[in-house]
């Protein structure tokens, strides 16, 4: 019988998943979720630093943001370093940095020590979220992709519930600094496993000219022999020379990205960021304006997981455009309750407040989930990494806009929220921008499977 001749995405398209790929899944979950623990300790301990640094929380605030702007240049740095030297030893770079920047940021006296460590952390953490995601959607077939790439996204997020649930205890054993120590000693163990288990795919080997190598790591996940070919975005198949994320074929992508990632994170970090100040300006007390965050988080992770599921049956482009005109009237009602409720605010209207919030942080959610369908879906493997990183990075762009803003429309407004929801609303249209420009969205499912002969 004739050898065939494929790409690895269809010879996988073809193929049942095999349990390397479901490990391969596993570790970068794993990977993602120690990320999202060393990132978010220091928000957990801060009012013990604090106290012990004798500092006002303004001025520890410049401690709080230092890992976000390391967040923003890591993802970006890091994707550029994934695709120069392979997704899985960027990957293992990157874990040993955060975890080792949080172990030193244990022996910090000053707030200033311990932006610059935060900083060095955020490197880390943002090579390795655009390397985990573009290593594992590499080795997953389409028809699993979707979902799995968004799920991913929540990895961060879920670790953030794991500090919460255990720094009091370590705290209780360890103190602050000792937390530190024994979290950022623990992501260690992870490097041990990326290197041990994780391995570049045969689509980015292809890109980078190792045909041998391709073929010797496909085995792991194809049964039978195939005459692997480059995969081929915008070009001709079997086109082997390596484009960069800013080549002129990813043009339309890169546009469509940038601004509806901005946007996504613009309008993200401004509800997660100013909700509780907002709400308790305007007649809520401090706890119900905080189960409005906590609702908020639960209905993000569930809307991200579901983004990834009606991206695969939809396709990109219409998801994306029913979040956008979805969350654009939910940010025009929830701006409109807050307005006009009264300065003691019944039970009835708290409780629309508080869905509207947790409504629209499903639907923020849902669009970035999906913006990474996208990307892992339409960048050529040869700078998937540096596209994911690309994307991150101009989504800090709009996280950090919406946190410098927030206050100051806010203020703007002298008791009105309409500045700050008028923003919100235009932020909300522009994330339809990818569903226009991009050229290369997630096809809906009926599409997909036509295009690929029945699998096995």
């Amino acid at each position: 019988m004739a050898t065939q001749t494929a790409t690895f995405s269809d010879a996988m398209s073809r193929a049942p998943m095999r349990a390397f790929q479901w490990v391969t899944f596993a570790v970068c979950m794993l990977v993602l979720v120690a990320d999202g623990i060393d990132a978010q300790l220091l928000g957990i301990v801060a009012p013990y630093v604090i106290e012990e640094f004798a500092v006002d929380r303004g001025t520890f605030g410049w401690a709080m943001s230092a890992a976000l702007v390391g967040f923003g240049l890591g993802s970006w740095g890091g994707g550029w370093l994934g695709d120069t030297i392979g997704r899985r030893w960027s990957l293992a770079i990157a874990a040993v940095v955060f975890s080792l920047a949080t172990i030193a940021a244990s022996q910090s006296e000053d707030v200033w020590h311990m932006a610059g460590w935060r900083l060095v952390g955020g490197l880390g953490f943002g090579s390795a979220y655009a390397n985990a995601i573009a290593l594992a959607s590499e080795w997953l077939p389409d028809r699993w992709r979707s979902v799995a790439v968004t799920t991913l996204s929540v990895g961060t997020p879920a670790g953030g519930f794991v500090v919460a649930a255990i720094a009091p205890m370590l705290i209780d054993s360890y103190g602050w600094r000792g937390s530190f120590v024994v979290l950022g000693a623990a992501t260690l163990l992870v490097v041990v496993l990326i290197v041990a288990v994780l391995r570049d795919s045969p689509s980015f080997l292809l890109a980078r000219g190792k045909p041998e190598a391709a073929a010797r790591v496909a085995r792991k996940v194809l049964a039978e022999d195939v005459n692997l070919i480059p995969e081929h975005h915008g070009s001709s198949p079997g086109q082997a020379k390596p484009v960069g994320v800013l080549h002129s074929s990813n043009a339309r992508l890169n546009i469509g990205i940038g601004v509806t990632f901005t946007a996504a994170a613009l309008v993200a970090y401004a509800v997660l960021s100013w909700t509780t100040t907002l709400l308790t300006g305007q007649g809520f007390d401090f706890a119900d304006a905080a189960h409005a965050l906590s609702v908020a988080g639960i209905t993000s992770v569930i809307a991200s997981i579901a983004a990834g599921v009606l991206v695969r049956w939809l396709g990109s482009r219409i998801v994306l455009l029913g979040i956008s005109a979805s969350l654009f009237a939910t940010l025009l009602w929830l701006g409109f309750v807050v307005e006009t409720m009264p300065d003691a605010p019944d039970a009835g209207t708290r409780a629309l407040v508080v869905a509207l919030v947790g409504l629209a942080a499903a639907l923020f959610s849902a669009a970035i989930a999906s913006l990474y369908a996208i990307m892992t879906h339409a960048y050529p493997p040869s700078c998937r990494s540096a596209g994911i990183g690309f994307g991150i990075f101009m989504g800090r762009v709009g996280a950090v806009a919406a946190t410098g803003l927030g206050g100051w429309l806010l203020e703007l407004g002298g008791g009105s929220v309409i500045p700050f929801f008028a923003v919100l609303v235009v932020g909300a249209l522009l994330i339809s921008t990818a569903a226009f420009v991009v050229d290369r969205h997630v096809p809906p499912a009926r599409r997909a499977t036509a295009a690929v002969p029945a699998r096995a």
